[in-house]
């Protein structure tokens, strides 16, 4: 049965909701030289890596015409879903792009913010357990929303539904190539695989260390962990409760599912809920034995406090007093029919979102992240000698005598 703990127990407490982050030492070797070898060796080393881990020994690139036959063997109702789950996000994306201002400061001087979409992303699809043409959405809609020119995606092994979401998104190109050769190849760029600004996706550990290797060369959205559920409730349904945490631990035997409750008689019908349904076997079972577990706390104000704490990437809460108490969340579900696997694909936002903690400074994945926002200044010479006195007097409390010179020259 799923454990039951009491909210006084701060070290039970500690591990389900923040269970320690340790670096791999191993794997991020192991990154370290691969993301090497392709920045060195380009397609070389890409193809050598490709064939080892992906098994791939022929053409890496897919054609338009090859997605296009693939898509054709998706099945009806499958392709009308992910037309569904596309107009919703692009929808949503569309609603988060910056938009441009310009404000005047003072006479003679204005500033303006220009947003210009970046030129090219890469999008990382995984294709280990399960074919996901739900991240390949919810990761190029955003971009060519924001206006990005070209998409690049990488996958390992894409099925036809990966390839059918991919022309619903507008994929510009799609490789397959998987694992930190794929990030390294986007990165840094080979003769096939073009150089990105940017490579949002999930992905393994070693895609993920390969994402923060390269972090200092080329953008990122953030460094993901295994996914995670919160969910605060005092009433319920227990049977829907038991649901939604065997559905976020499907997704990997590290996946973090906890509910926080004040009710001991919820969090007993949860558990044996739990048990009815848990499979025999797989993922959700391992991640739930591991990393599961419901904390019974003395009042909702203390659950919450506990939910915002540990920051999670999906915070799931009865209703809408709850849901003003939330301070922390990658992605917030309010009321028992906002099921957060609906978030998964179908309601518009996005379900990239960031886990271990970091929602604590930044939320999802959106059409802002493709898109730089560049400051641009105009001054008069009225506007320059209005302001001279407070630059000159700074940079002379800064010790900088070049700046005030640098003004000094203009207004003398």
């Amino acid at each position: 049965m799923l454990r039951i703990v009491e909210s006084t127990n701060r070290r039970a407490i500690e591990a389900l909701l923040a269970p320690e982050r340790t670096r791999d030492a191993a794997t991020e070797r192991k990154v370290a030289a691969i993301v090497s070898a392709v920045r060195r060796g380009g397609d070389a080393a890409l193809r050598r890596y490709a064939l080892k881990f992906d098994g791939q020994d022929g053409p890496l690139e897919i054609s338009a015409e090859e997605m296009r036959t693939a898509a054709a063997t998706v099945p009806a109702p499958v392709r009308r879903a992910i037309r569904v789950a596309a107009r919703n996000i692009r929808a949503v994306a569309k609603r988060q792009v910056p938009r441009g201002w310009r404000t005047r400061v003072a006479s003679g001087v204005t500033v303006e913010q220009r947003i210009v979409p970046l030129d090219r992303v890469g999008c990382y699809v995984p294709g280990g357990r399960y074919p996901l043409p739900s991240s390949l959405l919810m990761t190029a809609i955003p971009a060519a929303a924001a206006g990005v020119r070209e998409i690049v995606a990488v996958c390992p092994r894409p099925e036809p539904v990966v390839m059918a979401a991919a022309l619903e998104a507008g994929v510009s190109r799609l490789f397959r190539v998987g694992g930190a050769h794929a990030v390294a190849a986007l990165a840094y760029g080979t003769r096939t695989v073009p150089r990105v600004d940017k490579i949002v996706g999930p992905g393994n550990r070693y895609v993920a260390a390969a994402k923060a290797l390269i972090s200092a060369d080329c953008g990122i959205d953030f460094y993901a962990g295994p996914t995670e559920i919160v969910i605060v409730s005092a009433r319920g349904p227990a049977a829907w409760i038991a649901a939604d945490l065997i559905a976020q631990a499907e997704h990997d035997p590290d996946a973090r599912s906890v509910l926080i409750t004040p009710s001991r008689t919820l969090a007993t019908r949860v558990a044996r809920e739990v048990e009815r349904r848990m499979p025999e076997s797989g993922p959700a079972r391992d991640s739930l034995r591991a990393h599961g577990g419901i904390i019974v706390t003395s009042s909702l104000k203390e659950a919450m406090d506990l939910a915002n704490a540990a920051a999670p990437e999906h915070l799931v809460v009865d209703d809408e007093r709850l849901a003003a108490m939330v301070r922390c969340a990658g992605s917030v579900f309010v009321g028992p029919w906002s099921a957060q696997v609906a978030g998964d694909y179908a309601i518009g936002s996005n379900h990239v979102l960031p886990t271990a903690g970091a929602a604590r400074v930044r939320g999802g994945l959106s059409a802002a992240d493709f898109v730089r926002q560049i400051t641009v200044q105009r001054l008069t010479e009225r506007g320059l000698r209005g302001i001279a006195d407070a630059v000159v007097d700074l940079a002379h409390a800064e010790g900088l005598q070049a700046h005030a010179a640098s003004i000094a020259v203009r207004t003398r």
